[in-house]
């Protein structure tokens, strides 16, 4: 046998403490990564301030961008209900707020007294039905009745 021979088998651990450090290394290391491979997979992250990403207020959070519910005033067909000044700022406004076409201008007291002697009601239905120039719904016929009698009710308290 040559001197070449007889390195081939021989061994990289030469000490006692060498077979010490590799036997428990050999324990530690798996366990040190199995215990981060548990931490990855629960997802147990914590954010900067230091608070865990499972608290409901953490989780609240991250799902609000899909399970958000806002909630309006929805009147048929899920379409929103819009104020009284809304519609009369929408709608109302080319005739009432200029007095086009003996329109009573809006906030004029003396132009609104003759159409108030017959009442809210009576003007419920003009501005429902239409009367003279006035068409019905103020021209907009995606207005509910609702939403008409809230402009009436806006225009009209703007006079009393």
């Amino acid at each position: 046998m040559s001197a070449n021979e007889s390195h081939e088998h021989d061994s990289a651990i030469k000490t006692p403490a060498q077979l010490l450090t590799v036997v428990v290394l050999s324990f530690v290391v798996p366990i040190f990564i199995i215990i981060l491979l548990v931490q990855f997979v629960t997802g147990n992250k914590r954010y900067e301030n230091g608070s865990s990403a499972m608290t409901p207020e953490a989780v609240t959070d991250r799902i609000k961008p899909v399970a958000g519910i806002t909630l309006s005033a929805a009147g048929p067909g899920g379409k929103t209900i819009m104020s009284g000044e809304d519609v009369f700022k929408s709608t109302c406004i080319a005739c009432h707020g200029t007095g086009i076409n003996n329109a009573p201008k809006f906030g004029n007291k003396a132009a609104w007294a003759p159409h108030l002697m017959h009442g809210v009601p009576a003007l419920y239905t003009s501005a429902l039905k239409g009367k003279g120039a006035m068409p019905a719904r103020g021209g907009n016929s995606s207005l509910s009745d609702a939403e008409v009698k809230a402009a009436v009710d806006y225009m009209v308290g703007a006079v009393k």
